[in-house]
């Protein structure tokens, strides 16, 4: 159960909430954000291959920054699709004899090696794996005309995060024949009718998807290195 392991890091989204700045290459610490996701997937020793996927506006700009750094491991950078899911399907053609596909964000850039590694221990016993924490607050189910339905159990509700790790097999497959809109690969996979395990993720291990996400990935970061 070994094998080949293969990244596909998912930076292809129009930043759309960011007013005007691209997210994975807004600087944080001095760092492009998709510099400190790339530099800690090369970094990790269980990974033997990676794939950045870009929206096609920004494939020079991921070049470019590719050719000025030290990632052997970035073997292919292509352009992805409309969808988030048509763009992992892009990058999960592109992996080389790949057994395990571990599945990233590129605007999570807080993402350590332990979380990778622990990812691809548990999808190694289960065959998929995703990040997620438990949620602090009162989650509320809510009709269409904003009337609370229901009030979910908050020991049973997780938020999920990426890294997202399966057995190459199995994702290519829910790629292959899950074809309606989903928010995350792991849906995918459910809908095939396997399970998937989670594993604790990060809260540090945030989302930039608004100037606020990227203001507080700031604070984290500068507790990190006084820490």
């Amino acid at each position: 159960m070994r094998g080949r392991v293969g990244a596909v890091i998912v930076a292809a989204g129009r930043s759309q909430r960011m007013g005007g700045v691209d997210k994975v290459f807004a600087l944080l610490g001095g760092r492009a954000v998709l510099a400190r996701v790339l530099d800690t997937f090369q970094e990790c020793s269980v990974i033997d291959e990676i794939v950045l996927v870009l929206g096609e506006e920004n494939l020079e700009r991921g070049r470019e920054m590719a050719s000025s750094r030290c990632w052997p491991k970035v073997t292919s950078i292509c352009h992805g699709g409309r969808r988030r899911q048509d763009s992992v399907k892009e990058g999960l053609k592109r992996l080389r004899d790949c057994q395990w596909a571990v599945i990233h964000d590129g605007a999570r850039p807080l993402v350590a090696p332990d979380l990778i590694e622990r990812g691809l221990a548990e999808a190694r016993e289960s065959g998929a794996a995703v990040a997620a924490v438990p949620v602090k607050d009162t989650i509320k189910r809510v009709s269409r005309d904003g009337v609370v339905c229901q009030t979910p159990e908050r020991d049973t509700l997780w938020t999920i995060q990426t890294p997202q790790v399966f057995l190459f097999d199995l994702i290519f497959q829910a790629h292959e024949e899950i074809t309606e809109d989903v928010s995350d690969d792991a849906t995918m996979v459910e809908r095939l009718g396997r399970g998937v395990r989670i594993y604790r993720g990060s809260y540090e291990n945030i989302k930039v998807t608004t100037p606020e996400d990227l203001a507080l990935a700031e604070v984290i970061l500068r507790r990190k290195e006084v820490l």
